[in-house]
């Protein structure tokens, strides 16, 4: 039987972390969400404890989420404007609203995945083995 000190510094696997953190729950346990509103992250999770507040996201979702949305709409704007010749008000306003309802649905979703990478990668605290809550009992 291993201690629980030793098992405080195995490793988290990434990829469910990310999946959790995408889907907004916590990276620990899947069931708690992660956030409380729309971009606040809660201070730990209600179902298995985890404290949250080592997350450090900071402008890092926002710099990601800029990057996808002007990947994805640059090239579709080029293909639009070429192959269709849409109206100028007409490509400003259905670009303007699907740039913005992309870039709202990604938002929240990068930071749960970023607070998810943090925490299987024991990054800012998420380590310390006193954070974590299968030993808090001992």
């Amino acid at each position: 039987m291993t201690h629980p000190i030793h098992d405080a510094y195995a490793e988290r696997p990434l990829g469910p972390a990310l999946r959790r953190g995408w889907a907004l729950r916590c990276p620990n346990c899947g069931n708690g969400p992660l956030l409380k509103g729309y971009l606040k992250a809660r201070s730990g999770c209600a179902v298995c404890g985890q404290d949250l507040t080592p997350q450090r996201t900071d402008d890092g979702p926002a710099y990601l989420t800029i990057l996808i949305v002007g990947h994805v709409m640059a090239p579709l704007l080029m293909f639009v404007f070429i192959h269709y010749r849409p109206e100028p008000i007409t490509m400003i306003t259905g670009f303007s609203i699907f740039t913005v309802a992309l870039s709202l649905y990604l938002l929240p979703r990068i930071k749960g995945a970023m607070i998810g990478l943090q925490w299987a990668k024991r990054m800012h605290g998420f380590g310390a083995p006193d954070q974590d809550p299968a030993l808090a009992g001992e």
